[in-house]
């Protein structure tokens, strides 16, 4: 491999020769290999976004000349049609405050911007990655905007997947309303309750965790772009904030506004946390849910085997013809992962100290790997299994008739005392609580029927 040598502010640096990043991401590479995967393409996305609407604005400012700026605005489109996309090498978890990617970024820039000048890699006295691609910006304020920009990206494909979700419950719930089943509390016979009104709330509880997450975009739309090192907007020409914070909105398609309290921004992580507490608060529900199917699956034999679960693959490399809950129980595990995620964001967002929170990096990676995993998996779940769960009709009904709790029916009619007695009758006998009743002619069959529905 051919090296070139590049240089920044602590010195050469040996590159290889192809690559478009610099001294700085040179460094970077060695100090910060900790997941082994590069940053998320949403976040290069944003970086680059931020960049491009940086140098419009200090374009209409006047604080850099327009050859340079185009320069910069071509470079920045070319990345964002794909190019140039694998240069991009700083893991997720890198320096505190993401200094690292940001430099990453405006090193790669930069060596594309020298390209369409005519100029080679690292000739920096003619385009800088610091003095012209990070011009009016730093990364305490660039990373924290690129945060909010990449989770908004990615939840624009995380609620129509919930709302997948809760589509297939609902429906479920529409084509389970006639069949009744023991209800359960304590994983004990209770009263009894309809297939279809466990899936109607099951589908409340979801649509109740989505409008949540929802509601916890407003806060992210509020960005720190322009507030610089410390939130004070040093070193930004007057009128700059306003603008690049318009540009930036136009070309992400979102509604982005200025945070009032730009030390607020850069201090706290509170719009990132809100929406990680919503996305934790859906992981409870979805496992409780996944749980839920997974007993009612259970058996056929020896379990609940209250629902029939579609096949995916053989449930088993030795046991021929067994099918498992393979995709609730992989749902389960994203569910874990997602509450995981949040633990780590929230210890995260408690360790910044005075002017910044520099435990960027690691809260960006937990929020998009809980959002991918939920825009992924969801549709997945919703089509393969909610959608071809079905319900065993003979083993609800058998359940309500052998299960002595429907005695608590019966109460109102023959009060509590001697509906205890039969309830300890039908255990020690084996008889239904329909065959003692009628037997001693409490109810007839007719009246039975009517309580029983």
């Amino acid at each position: 491999m051919k090296f070139r040598l590049d240089q920044d502010s602590l010195g050469k640096v040996k590159i290889p020769v192809d690559a478009y990043y610099g001294a700085f991401t040179g460094r970077a590479i060695k100090h910060y290999h900790v997941t082994g995967n590069k940053s998320h393409e949403n976040l290069i996305k944003s970086f680059v976004m931020i960049k491009r609407s940086a140098a419009l604005a200090n374009m209409k400012t006047k604080a850099i000349d327009t050859k340079r700026g185009k320069a910069i605005i071509s470079a920045c489109d070319k990345i964002l049609a794909g190019k140039y996309v694998e240069q991009f090498v700083v893991d997720m978890i890198n320096s505190g405050a993401g200094t690292a990617f940001n430099m990453n970024s405006n090193e790669v820039i930069a060596n594309v911007a020298l390209e369409i000048l005519h100029k080679k890699k690292g000739q920096y006295q003619f385009l800088h990655p610091n003095d012209h691609v990070n011009m009016s910006q730093s990364s305490n304020d660039t990373y924290p905007t690129a945060m909010h920009v990449a989770i908004l990206i990615n939840l624009k494909d995380v609620i129509p997947a919930i709302d997948i979700l809760i589509k297939s419950l609902s429906k479920k719930a529409r084509q389970f309303s006639s069949f009744k089943k023991i209800g359960r509390t304590h994983l004990m016979d209770a009263l009894p309750v309809t297939l279809g009104s466990e899936f109607a709330a099951y589908a409340t509880s979801i649509t109740k965790a989505r409008n949540k997450i929802v509601a916890s975009q407003k806060e992210l739309q509020n960005i720190a772009l322009g507030g610089t090192a410390v939130g004070s907007g040093a070193n930004t020409p007057k009128g700059y904030r306003k603008i690049v914070i318009v540009e930036l909105g136009k070309i992400s398609k979102l509604s982005l506004k200025p945070e009032k309290d730009m030390q607020y921004s850069l201090q706290s992580k509170f719009a990132v946390t809100n929406l990680s507490g919503a996305l934790r608060n859906l992981a409870l529900e979805i496992g409780k849910i996944a749980n839920d199917i997974r007993l009612m699956a259970s058996g056929p034999i020896a379990g609940l085997d209250e629902l029939g679960i579609p096949a995916v693959h053989a449930g088993s490399s030795i046991m021929p013809g067994k099918v498992n809950p393979s995709l609730a129980e992989c749902m389960n595990m994203i569910c874990f992962n997602i509450i995981g995620n949040d633990t780590s964001v929230s210890y995260a967002a408690q360790s910044g100290q005075f002017e910044l929170n520099v435990m960027l990096p690691g809260m960006l990676k937990c929020m998009l790997e809980s959002t991918d995993m939920l825009k992924n998996f969801l549709p997945i779940f919703s089509a393969n299994l909610i959608d071809g769960l079905t319900a065993n009709k003979v083993k609800l009904r058998k359940d309500i008739e052998n299960s002595p709790v429907i005695v608590t029916l019966l109460t109102p009619k023959i009060g509590y005392q001697k509906s205890a007695e039969l309830f300890k009758e039908s255990l020690k006998t084996g008889k239904t609580i329909r065959e003692l009743v009628v037997s001693k002619k409490l109810l007839s069959n007719k009246e039975i029927n009517s309580l029983f529905g």
